[in-house]
C-alpha cells in the first residue's frame, strides 16, 4: 500500500480530474446501437431534445402510449441506448425477455454505503496498474443511520447524541473522508442533515435531468429498501443490495424480468382527520394480503388529486412493506407543487412539466394498460396502527388490546413497567417525518394534552428525531417543538434513530424489571418496521402509527386500552381526557401550516453538504488508495472482491448437505443479519474483546460492517431467530447433526466446513424480507453455506444470494418446511443443478434417519443469464474483478 498523509477535506468534493475509469457495461442489448435521428424531438420553446415514444410509436417500433407509466420510463432507457428491440419487447410485456436499466445515479445511507465503498476500494486495491476503479454516474451517500438516542428528554439531547456520534464512528467517517476526496463522483451529506429519503425528496431528486443536451427521466437505486420513497415524485428507483449497487456505479446495467405492474385506481379523498400513515398502514395490509413481491404498483385515477404529495411519499415508502419493488405515482400538478415549496428553481419545475407532458409521464386518471387492476377508497381510510410484529397486521384501534403477546402471569408484574405498557415512543423516520401536516398534527395533539396537564408516563422513552431540518424549523416557527418537548418528545437528533433499532439504553430500572419479570412490553413509532427485536431487544411487541398517535400512546402509557373509546388519561381537572379531546381538526393544520415555506426548504437545502465543526476537522488519508490499518476492529479489507471465501460456486450437484437452520415464515434480513448492539455474550463480542475491544465498546452489528469477522459471527444471531432445530429456545443456535449437540450457527459452520460438509439453509414464505441488507447475503455465503431453499423469496434478497454466489431455489407453493414434515436433521441432495438455468427445475431429496427420503421439485431463482454467469463466476465481485484484469470470465452486463 503506498504512504499516505492526513489532511483536511473540503465540505464538498470537487470534481476530480479526468483520468482512466472502468467501464464495465459490456455488450449492449441485441439490436443496440445509435438513436435514429427519426426518434428525436424537442421539447416545446426550444428546449432540450429527448427521445420520442411517441416517434417510436410513429415508426412503428411498438406502441407506448397506453402503457403504464413506469413501463414507458423503462422502454425511454431501452430507445435512448439504442436497445429498439428492448423497447418492443417491454411494450409487448414480454416476461421471457430480460430487460435492462442503466440508472442515472446511486443514492445511499452510511450503514449499508460504507461497505460498497470499502468493496470499492478493496476492488481498487486489485485493479491493474493504471485502471483507478471509478463511479461512472453520481453517487450521494448521506449519513443518517449511526446516531443513537442515548440523551433523551433534554433541551441538549439532540448535541449530546451527535458528540457521542462522532466518537464511536471515528474510523468510520474518517475512511468516508477519504472516500469524498479518492472517487470524483461521490457526494456525502455529513451527519446531523437528514434521512437519506427525506433529503432525497427535497434536495437530490431532479425527476427530470438533461444530460449531453438530452432530457431524460431521473432514474436511481438505492442502498435501502426504502429508496422507493422517491416514486412518490415520478421518479423510478427501487432498493437494492450493496453488491448490485457497486454493479451499477461501475456501468453494469441492472438486468431483470420484466415486472408485471399492479395499477391501484385510488377514488375519493380521504376523511376528515385522517392520516397518511392510516392510509399507507391500510393498503400495506390489502398489497400485502393480494401479493405484489416482484410487481410493480402504479396509482392512478381520480383519487390522486386530493392526495397531497407527502402523502404519496409515505404510501411510496412503504413499499418494501407491501412487497413490491416500487409504489409509483405519475408526475401531476401536485407534484410541480411540491417542487415548487421545495424550492427547485422555476426553470427546473417547468422543464419536468414540458418533459413530463411531451413524453407522456403525465398522470391520465384512465387509458394505461396495467396487468391487473385494484380499486381503493380512499373514504374508507381509519385510524390504524401495526403490530406488534409485521407492518402487514393493520389493526383498529380498538384491536389493538387484543393484539399484545400473550403472557402466562396471573398478576400484574411489579415494579415500574408492566407487561403491555410503552416503553418506547418514537417520533422518528422518513416514512412519516417527511410529512409536514403529520409532525404539525402531533404537534398540535402535544399543545392541548399539555393545555390539560398531561404528559408522557414516566417509564416511556419518548424521542422526536426528524428526517430532515425542515420538520424543525417548521415545528419551531409554529411554536409547537416546545409543547412536544414538555410531554417528553424533546429533539434528539435527525437521522433514523429509533426506526432502525436506534433506539439507545432504557433506564435501567425499566430493563431490570423487564429482563427478571420477562415482561411483554411495547414500543410504538412512527416508523415502517416492526419485526421482533428490532427497535430494541428487550421490546416484545411494537406498533407503527401515524406520529399524533404516538404522542397519544405515550400519554397512556400502555397498549392495553382502546384510544377509539377509553381515556387517554386525566386532566388537571381530574377529568378524563378522550383522543377526541385532543385530535386536531384539518382546518387547524392547515392554519398551522402557514409556516411551511419555499424559504425555509432552500435555505437547508443550500447547507444540506455543509457538515457540523466535528465532521470538518476530521483529518483524512489522501490517496486514491486506502490505507486499511491492521489492527481496526471497524475497517478491515473486505474479502468479496478478492475470492477468499470459502464457500465455493455452486457448479454441479450437492451430494450429503446438512440444514444448518431450518426455518420457518417471514424470516426478515434482521434475523439473518442483526443491526443492534452486540450482545456481550454473544461470539461477535468474545472476539472482539480478545482482539483488544471492551465490553464497554461492542457498539453494534451496523457500525461493524467492514469487519467480516465480526459479521460473520453476527449471521443469524438475532436474539428473535427461531430455528426449528433448536425449538426450545430463541437465537443463533442450532444442533450439529447427526449427533444433536447444541452450538451457535457460527461454530455448527465451521465445523462443517472443516468437514467438508455442504451446508443449506431451509425455509418457509416470505424468506429475507425486510431491509435490503446485503450483509444477509454476505453473512450466509461467508459461512459457507451453498443454497437456500424457501417457499418464496423477497426480491432483494433472492437478488443479494445471486450476487454474492449463494444459489436460491424456490420450493413449490404448499411445500415448506413443516409440509414436508422436516426435522432438520435430513441429509440434502440437490440434483440436476449441473444444467440448471434461469427458471429451470431441479430435485430435492431430504433423506431422513429412518432411511426414508422426502423429494420435493425446486425452482431455481436465478431469474436471467447474467446472473447465471455470476453466480457460475462466485458472485458479482469477483466477476467484476476478473473483468477489470481483462481476465475470462468477466461482465456481461
Amino acid at each position: 500500500m503506498p504512504t499516505t498523509t492526513d489532511a483536511p477535506v473540503p465540505a464538498r468534493a470537487a470534481a476530480g480530474p479526468d483520468r482512466p475509469r472502468a467501464d464495465l457495461r459490456g455488450a449492449p442489448f441485441p439490436g443496440a446501437g445509435r438513436v435514429p435521428e427519426t426518434l428525436r424531438d424537442t421539447l416545446p420553446g426550444g428546449g432540450p431534445g429527448f427521445v420520442s415514444l411517441a416517434r417510436a410509436e410513429a415508426a412503428g417500433i411498438a406502441r407506448f402510449d397506453d402503457l403504464p407509466v413506469s413501463l414507458k420510463i423503462l422502454a425511454e432507457d431501452a430507445l435512448r441506448h439504442g436497445e429498439t428491440e428492448a423497447a418492443a419487447a417491454i411494450a409487448a410485456r414480454r416476461r421471457d425477455v430480460a430487460v435492462r436499466l442503466r440508472p442515472g445515479r446511486i443514492l445511499m445511507q452510511d450503514s449499508s454505503g460504507i461497505p460498497v465503498l470499502a468493496d470499492l476500494a478493496a476492488l481498487r486495491d486489485e485493479a491493474p496498474a493504471g485502471v483507478p476503479v471509478e463511479p461512472l454516474i453520481p453517487v450521494d451517500l448521506v449519513v443518517d443511520h449511526s446516531v443513537e438516542v442515548d440523551r433523551h428528554g433534554t433541551p441538549d439531547a439532540q448535541d449530546e447524541n451527535l458528540a457521542l456520534e462522532f466518537a464511536r464512528n471515528a474510523e468510520r467517517y474518517r475512511f468516508l473522508r477519504w472516500a469524498e476526496r479518492a472517487f470524483s463522483a461521490l457526494r456525502v451529506v455529513p451527519p446531523g442533515r437528514g434521512i437519506c429519503h427525506q433529503m432525497n425528496l427535497e434536495v437530490l431528486a431532479q425527476v427530470v435531468t438533461v444530460r449531453d443536451g438530452i432530457a431524460r427521466p431521473d432514474t436511481m437505486l438505492g442502498t435501502d429498501s426504502h429508496s422507493t420513497m422517491v416514486n412518490a415524485l415520478g421518479v423510478l428507483g427501487w432498493g437494492v443490495g450493496g453488491i448490485e449497487a457497486l454493479s451499477a456505479m461501475l456501468g453494469r446495467a441492472v438486468v431483470m424480468r420484466l415486472p408485471p405492474v399492479l395499477g391501484v385506481r385510488l377514488l375519493n379523498r380521504m376523511p376528515p382527520g385522517a392520516t397518511a400513515t392510516d392510509l399507507a398502514l391500510t393498503l400495506t395490509a390489502l398489497l400485502r394480503r393480494h401479493g405484489v413481491v416482484e410487481t410493480v404498483v402504479e396509482f392512478f385515477g381520480p383519487g390522486l388529486a386530493a392526495l397531497r404529495l407527502p402523502d404519496r411519499a409515505t404510501v411510496a415508502n412503504m413499499a418494501p412493506e407491501y412487497g413490491a419493488t416500487m409504489g409509483f405515482f405519475p408526475v401531476d400538478g401536485e407534484t410541480l407543487d411540491y417542487l415548487r415549496l421545495t424550492g427547485r428553481d422555476a426553470a427546473h419545475v417547468a422543464l419536468v412539466e414540458a418533459y413530463a407532458k411531451a413524453q407522456g409521464l403525465w398522470h391520465a386518471a384512465e387509458g394505461r394498460r396495467f396487468d391487473e387492476t385494484l380499486e381503493f377508497d380512499l373514504a374508507e381510510i381509519a385510524p390504524s396502527v401495526a403490530g406488534p410484529s409485521r407492518p402487514a397486521q393493520r389493526l383498529g384501534l380498538s384491536a389493538v388490546p387484543d393484539s399484545l403477546p400473550p403472557t402466562n402471569r396471573c398478576r400484574p408484574a411489579a415494579g415500574p413497567i408492566r407487561d403491555g405498557d410503552v416503553a418506547i415512543a418514537a417520533i422518528t423516520s422518513c416514512t412519516n417525518t417527511a410529512n409536514t401536516d403529520a409532525m404539525l398534527r402531533a404537534g398540535l395533539l402535544a399543545r392541548a394534552a399539555r393545555a390539560r396537564g398531561l404528559t408522557a408516563k414516566p417509564w416511556v422513552k419518548a424521542s422526536l428525531s426528524p428526517g430532515s431540518r425542515v420538520v424543525t424549523h417548521v415545528l419551531a416557527a409554529a411554536g409547537l417543538l416546545d409543547d412536544l418537548a414538555a410531554l417528553g418528545f424533546a429533539l434528539v437528533g435527525h437521522g433514523c434513530m429509533t426506526c432502525m433499532g436506534n433506539s439507545g439504553p432504557l433506564a435501567p430500572e425499566v430493563e431490570a424489571a423487564i429482563r427478571s419479570e420477562n415482561l411483554a412490553v411495547a414500543a410504538v413509532l412512527s416508523g415502517n418496521r416492526n419485526f421482533e427485536g428490532r427497535i430494541h431487544p428487550l421490546v416484545r411487541a411494537a406498533y407503527l402509527a401515524s406520529p399524533p398517535l404516538v404522542v397519544a400512546y405515550a400519554l397512556a402509557g400502555d397498549m392495553r386500552r382502546d384510544l377509539s373509546r377509553d381515556p387517554v388519561g386525566v386532566g388537571k381537572d381530574g377529568r378524563p381526557v378522550m383522543l377526541a379531546d385532543l385530535w386536531p381538526d384539518d382546518a387547524t393544520v392547515a392554519a398551522a401550516a402557514a409556516v411551511v415555506t419555499p424559504e425555509g426548504y432552500a435555505a437547508r437545502a443550500a447547507t444540506a453538504f455543509d457538515g457540523p465543526p466535528a465532521w470538518t476537522a476530521i483529518a483524512a488519508p489522501e490517496g486514491p488508495r486506502f490505507a486499511w490499518e491492521p489492527g481496526s476492529q471497524f475497517m478491515r479489507p473486505p474479502p468479496f472482491a478478492a475470492g477468499r471465501l470459502a464457500a465455493p460456486a455452486v457448479t454441479g450437484d450437492i451430494r450429503g448437505a446438512r440444514i444448518l437452520a431450518l426455518l420457518g415464515d417471514d424470516v426478515t434480513t434482521d434475523h439473518i443479519s442483526p443491526v443492534s448492539r452486540i450482545p456481550p455474550d454473544s461470539e461477535a463480542a468474545a472476539w472482539l474483546i480478545a482482539h483488544g475491544e471492551t465490553a464497554a465498546g461492542l457498539q453494534s452489528y451496523s457500525a461493524r460492517r467492514v469487519n467480516h469477522e465480526v459479521m460473520a459471527r453476527g449471521a443469524f444471531a438475532n436474539l428473535r431467530l427461531r430455528n426449528r432445530l433448536v425449538p426450545e429456545r430463541e437465537g443463533g443456535f442450532t444442533r450439529l447433526t447427526p449427533g444433536g449437540a447444541i452450538t451457535t450457527i457460527h461454530a455448527a459452520a465451521r465445523q462443517y466446513r472443516d468437514a467438508g460438509t455442504p451446508m443449506v439453509v431451509v425455509a418457509g414464505r416470505n424468506y429475507g424480507a425486510g431491509s435490503a441488507r446485503d450483509w444477509a447475503a454476505k453473512g450466509t455465503r461467508i459461512l459457507g453455506v451453498a443454497a437456500v431453499l424457501a417457499e418464496s423469496f423477497e426480491r432483494i434478497h433472492r437478488a443479494n444470494l445471486v450476487a454474492l454466489g449463494v444459489l436460491p431455489l424456490q420450493l413449490a407453493a404448499g411445500q415448506g418446511p413443516a409440509s414436508l414434515g422436516l426435522d432438520g436433521f435430513e441429509t440434502v441432495d440437490l440434483a440436476g443443478l449441473a444444467a440448471l438455468r434461469p427458471g429451470g427445475t431441479a430435485t430435492a431429496r431430504f433423506h431422513r434417519a429412518d432411511g426414508s427420503v422426502v423429494e420435493a421439485p425446486v425452482r431455481c431463482r436465478i431469474d436471467t443469464e447474467e446472473e447465471a454467469a455470476d453466480l457460475a463466476g462466485g458472485g458479482v465481485l469477483p466477476v467484476v474483478r476478473r473483468g477489470l484484469a481483462g481476465a475470462p470470465g468477466g461482465p456481461t452486463a
